[in-house]
């Protein structure tokens, strides 16, 4: 049974989840509301200058793309009138031309270095923004409960973050660089109109923009859908990729190739789908866009041909119109893909910012403190703990871990053992009772001074794909380097990082399978050990190894654990016999509770265990003895070892089964 996710108690703002389960808020507005304060970043003096710096230079360059045409229309009136006069007629020819090439000439560089240095002062603006944001999604992640992550895709989740960044810059580039300089264009063009036309040329522009505007939209907005679409299928493809090539090994133990191609290429032929629609929808929206502006620029250019023939309006009037309308087709029809990225950026950031609202099942209380071990006294009083309401996994659990002593927990699959130790780091909160240290109950200290305090060595060890040194020292990163040596020589894996060509900066692959089940149990020892915790969590820290290893480690462990509360999670009784008390655990509830020898005299569960354990190994040793002795397996006259018994009925899976992800 899977635990309950804790997004459904925010669905309610979506009647749409996206595929990681996360509701995918439709109102773009609330988009560009969250996003306004990192492009207006609050303390940052210098990005706010360069912002209205970027906005001043902005208005220059509009209002020398608006002067270019004026010209225009002066140096050809000035031409037509000198061509009147036959005796002028070269020399004010040729000072027109001369006046139109400088004029051109002048604008265009005036024109295209003002927005050089308009998109220069608003990078770093833009940039700053991109990285803020991330940051600031990637710490929520670290802060969201271990519910949240099992129950998450991480090709999902990072193809959020990838469309989030390039959603920032299209809103940024776009919006404010494209966006806005368009709108003044518009303005200026508007009063340029009146002042050399009359309403007529300005109520003919408004209403070809209106109606190319309001084309744009209902278009885009079809192909909005089916963004979403390919937005989708293309996270659900990486998803699959991704788990694919993370199970490597278990896809080639089944020869199931062909079927990951399979599962893989179903997505893509979705997304296949979705580009094919996208794009034939472009070609419809660019043929309208067009129609609808040509229709608007042949109606002004018709009635100032009509003022010419009229002599209402000079050849410089036709001229000045022409140059306009051509000219503002180019951020108009810009426009229209303006609108069109904005309102993907706002898509690929919809899922960003749903996740940025998703709460973290646990969180600090107000005002909650340091924690100061000064013992290391754990005690959990009363606790009961489910991962879903309709089964409860812990049941009324009481006992103490005195400090620096050692206590063991056993018990069947399932009985609750390894949910203990996410309670005790808090990775869940509990529903009833109290866990405490000192006295002090964790749920009144910050998680961070908690998990100081803690060390852990899980039952499935996973490394970062880096340097052996690198993992080592995750345990307290500003360990020195001798520091690093001494905690791998207690965890007896100094000797063999010494025989590996690169020694400590040896990568260990992803998730660290370069290394053996044994090696890596003994990097993840080695890391706790640097850390040098007050308390210890030993969560089956010797099931990966061999007996001969099991014995070094254990001797380590038992070395380091001296004057250390030790909490131990154990499925080889042998190895926790020397425990100060051993806890046995149940379907969730504590039934027996003493030394190894009180519960072997009591001929309970403990001892039940212990004894099919020993049947196991003794039979385990007399086949290894055969084997090494050379004796004829298949001989009818060997005596039959001693069998194993039956396999124990295994509990029912539960949450309690998944290995913790620490």
């Amino acid at each position: 049974m899977r635990p309950t996710s804790i997004a459904t108690s925010s669905a309610s703002r979506s009647e749409r989840p996206d595929l990681l389960g996360l509701p995918s808020d439709a109102n773009h507005w609330t988009v560009l509301r969250n996003l306004l304060p990192f492009i207006w970043p609050a303390g940052r003096r210098d990005l706010r200058m360069e912002v209205a710096g970027a906005f001043v230079v902005l208005v220059l360059a509009k209002l020398v793309t608006v002067v270019i045409p004026i010209a225009f229309k002066e140096a050809t009136d000035w031409l037509a009138a000198d061509i009147a006069k036959p005796e002028v007629a070269a020399k004010g020819l040729a000072l027109g031309i001369a006046m139109l090439i400088v004029a051109y000439g002048v604008g265009r560089v005036l024109m295209m270095v003002l927005n050089q240095v308009r998109d220069v002062l608003f990078t770093r603006v833009g940039q700053h923004a991109i990285r803020e944001l991330n940051n600031r999604t990637f710490r929520h992640l670290h802060k969201l409960s271990l519910r949240f992550h099992l129950e998450r895709r991480t090709g999902g989740l990072s193809r959020v973050i990838e469309r989030g960044t390039r959603g920032i810059d299209l809103i940024v580039r776009m919006g404010v660089m494209q966006l806005a300089p368009t709108v003044i264009e518009m303005v200026l063009v508007s009063v340029l109109l009146v002042y050399y036309f009359d309403w007529t040329y300005v109520l003919i522009l408004m209403a070809t923009v209106a109606a190319y505007m309001w084309f744009t939209f209902a278009a885009s907005e079809r192909r909005i859908a089916i963004r979403r679409e390919m937005n989708e299928s293309d996270t659900e493809a990486n998803t699959k990729a991704i788990d694919s090539l993370l199970n490597f090994e278990t896809v080639k133990y089944f020869g199931n190739e062909d079927t990951e191609a399979r599962r893989y290429d179903s997505a893509m032929a979705r997304y296949e789908a979705a580009a094919v629609k996208t794009y034939y929808s472009l070609g419809v929206l660019n043929s309208g866009q067009a129609v609808i502006f040509t229709v608007g620029m042949t109606l002004v250019m018709w009635l100032a041909a009509r003022g010419v023939m009229a002599g209402t309006h000079t050849v410089g009037d036709f001229v000045l119109i022409n140059a306009v309308m051509i000219q503002l087709y180019v951020p108009l029809n810009f426009m229209g893909m303006v609108y069109r990225e904005i309102k993907q950026g706002l898509v690929d950031l919809e899922t960003m910012f749903a996740l940025l609202a998703v709460r973290p099942e646990v969180e600090d209380r107000p005002g909650a403190r340091e924690l100061v071990v000064r013992e290391g006294t754990v005690r959990f009083e009363n606790v009961s703990f489910s991962y879903d309401r309709d089964r409860e996994i812990l049941h009324d659990i009481s006992f103490e871990v005195p400090a620096g002593k050692m206590v063991a927990i056993v018990g069947p699959s399932g009985a609750g053992k390894s949910t203990i130790s996410r309670i005790l780091f808090r990775f869940y909160d509990i529903e009833r009772g109290r866990v405490t240290i000192d006295g002090v109950d964790i749920r009144d200290v910050t998680q961070a001074s908690l998990r100081r305090a803690l060390g852990v060595v899980p039952q499935d060890t996973v490394l970062f794909n880096d340097t052996i040194l690198y993992n080592i020292r995750y345990g307290r990163p500003d360990a020195t380097d001798g520091e690093v040596q001494e905690a791998a020589r207690l965890a007896q894996i100094d000797t063999f990082i010494a025989t590996l060509p690169q020694g400590y900066q040896t990568m260990v692959g992803e998730r660290g399978l370069k290394l053996s089940g044994g090696e890596k149990q003994r990097v993840a020892i080695a890391r706790t050990l640097l850390k040098g915790p007050p308390i210890l969590m030993l969560d089956e820290a010797t099931s990966a190894l061999d007996s001969h290893t099991e014995k070094e480690i254990q001797d380590a462990l038992d070395r380091v654990a001296v004057d250390r509360t030790t909490l131990v999670i154990a499925h080889r009784l042998s190895t926790i016999v020397h425990a100060d008390q051993i806890l046995v655990l149940d379907k969730g509830r504590l039934v027996e509770r003493g030394t190894h020898a009180e519960l072997m005299t009591r001929d309970g569960l403990y001892a039940s265990l212990w004894n099919r354990q020993r049947q196991a190994e003794k039979a385990r040793e007399e086949l290894a003895a055969a084997l090494e002795a050379g004796a004829d397996l298949l001989s009818p006259d060997r005596p039959e070892p001693a069998q194993p018994p039956a396999a124990e009925p295994r509990a029912v899976a539960s949450p309690d089964e998944t290995p913790p992800s620490y």
